[in-house]
């Protein structure tokens, strides 16, 4: 009776199959360790900051004193972060108070909102306030031949407060994602929150 030969398949190596499942972990451990970091989203490749880190951020800045053609003392305090995502941009309101140095009068109360868009700055690794300009100023009773004054006032808060002022500061390692250097683009304004996409370079 003839012998039947069994055939066997060749064995794989074991370094190969473990090298597989090990270096899909280590992929894996990569993308977990840049989830970690607060906001990132790996799915998407994005970062995500709430409102209140936001607010939080602003929050520094005040309060604030600044002094308006030499006789005019400004005081801001109160900031209150709201969110356009319909015109991507963010408007910053403050309570302003107005004195004036040479004259015993009461000070005038208001509230002044100025809107920014946001950018990027590679140098300074920080989404940034953009070019504030002055969205409105309210005071109760002021009359209205005052609201150019009122509104040049405005503009100086915005660009000696506001202008170029970071929201968020990106730690180096946040720019460095599953081993590869990443810079932050488009920056969209949502609801509850700013998303920086982040694209490899």
């Amino acid at each position: 009776m003839p012998t039947t030969q069994r055939r066997t398949r060749p064995r794989k190596s074991l370094t190969t199959l473990k090298a597989a499942p090990a270096a899909a972990a280590g992929a894996l451990a990569m993308l977990l360790a840049a989830s970690a970091w607060a906001g990132y989203n790996v799915w998407t490749g994005d970062y995500t900051f709430s409102r209140q880190e936001l607010q939080d951020a602003v929050d520094k800045r005040f309060p604030a004193r600044l002094r308006y053609a030499q006789v005019l003392d400004v005081q801001l305090t109160h900031p209150r972060l709201l969110l356009d995502e319909a015109n991507n941009r963010v408007t910053t309101q403050m309570d302003a108070q107005v004195s004036n140095t040479l004259l015993p009068a009461p000070p005038i109360n208001g509230t002044l909102s100025l809107s920014s868009g946001l950018r990027y700055d590679p140098a300074k690794r920080a989404v940034l306030l953009d070019n504030p300009s002055v969205e409105r100023v309210q005071v109760a009773g002021m009359p209205a031949q005052y609201g150019e004054q009122l509104n040049a006032i405005g503009a100086v808060v915005a660009q000696q407060l506001l202008r170029d002022y970071p929201l968020y500061t990106f730690k180096p390692e946040e720019l460095h994602v599953a081993g590869k250097d990443v810079e932050p683009g488009a920056i969209t304004v949502l609801a509850d929150g700013i998303k920086v996409q982040v694209n490899t370079r």
